[in-house]
């Protein structure tokens, strides 16, 4: 094992999901991700406070996303206006992941009811922080939580299609296509 070996953190990520699909998520342990990626298990605990945390990476920084899109825009735009451009740029920021990991991930995620309990987990803790950031901006509590639903569920519907698609391209016109259609499916 080679010490202070730069991109560790990539190579725990590669190696974790490589193991999940070849083992499953439940058969997979620290040790043998560390091992895979030729680091120490104390290196992985830097990175990762365990192996879940692999998949979930992340969270903090697409709810800072999140939150900051909200606070920034002008004060004209709409409740739903500012929560489909919020999770339009949690998208822009889903995108920067390496090819592949988005739909390596959820594969995971489908084989493991613990996990998609985790994922579920997360999309209500986005949507409460756009609800939030929508209720310091002053919009009413019951429009906020809607516009923020409305959101999680493009966001939600947008990603599935990304994943589904062979050749996915950017996340962000599946998730504002969906907010659209939802648009449209609420004033039909």
């Amino acid at each position: 094992m080679v010490r202070w070996e730069p991109g560790a953190r990539d190579r725990l990520v590669a190696a974790a999901l490589d193991l999940y699909a070849e083992r499953g998520f439940e058969q997979t342990t620290v040790d043998d991700i560390a091992e895979r990626a030729g680091v120490t298990q104390r290196t992985f605990f830097r990175h990762f406070t365990d192996k879940r945390e692999v998949l979930f990476d992340g969270s903090s920084e697409l709810l800072a996303v999140l939150e900051r899109t909200i606070a920034e825009l002008p004060d004209v735009a709409s409740p739903a206006g500012a929560a489909a451009e919020a999770f339009a740029q949690a998208a822009a920021a889903l995108d920067e992941r390496p090819p592949g990991f988005p739909r390596r991930r959820a594969a995971v995620i489908a084989q493991n009811a613990a996990l998609q309990e985790r994922e579920l987990l997360k999309l209500a803790t986005m949507s409460a922080a756009v609800r939030d950031a929508l209720g310091r901006r002053g919009v009413e509590p019951a429009v906020a939580d809607l516009a923020a639903e409305l959101g999680t569920t493009a966001f939600r519907v947008g990603f599935q299609q990304w994943i589904d698609d062979e050749r996915p391209g950017s996340l962000v016109p599946l998730v504002r296509g969906a907010f659209a259609a939802l648009r449209s499916v609420a004033a039909s």
